[in-house]
């Protein structure tokens, strides 16, 4: 089993959603992620629309993906009297345990259409080997 940084804040959006109001002046979120496998590689894709790509940060330690980044309000001139304000702004993390080994060295990270796609080799120890039996002669 492997071990995961705990992020106590990670939970306050949802918090904030129940009692429709903020929880914390400063904005954090933690995007949602998908993860699947492919024959010899781990995909993981995460929706971080409008985040500069420049600004995520991507690392894989002991099978454990971390993406991390930062979307910047603009400032405008004219402040907006919301009713509503969904649109996320502010930091995020998300750190996942991978759910096999993976070549964390070999991981190459595509962004497009606000999508995060992240593609990371199985180590080698993590694919099947078959082995073939041979009858020795007596």
């Amino acid at each position: 089993m492997q071990l995961m940084r705990f992020n106590p804040w990670g939970e306050l959006p949802e918090l904030e959603k129940f009692f429709d109001m903020p929880v914390m002046a400063q904005k954090s979120f933690t995007p949602a992620i998908d993860i699947y496998d492919k024959k010899d590689s781990i995909v993981v894709e995460t929706p971080v629309a409008g985040v500069d790509p420049k600004k995520i940060n991507i690392s894989v330690e002991n099978d454990v993906l971390t993406i991390e980044g930062s979307v910047e309000k603009k400032i405008e001139v004219d402040e907006k009297n919301y009713y509503r304000k969904e649109v996320r702004t502010g930091s995020f993390h998300r750190s996942v345990a991978l759910p096999t080994a993976v070549d964390g060295d070999k991981a190459k990270a595509e962004y497009q259409d606000g999508v995060l796609t992240i593609t990371i080799p199985k180590a080698e120890r993590a694919k099947p080997k078959t082995i073939t039996v041979k009858a020795k002669k007596s």
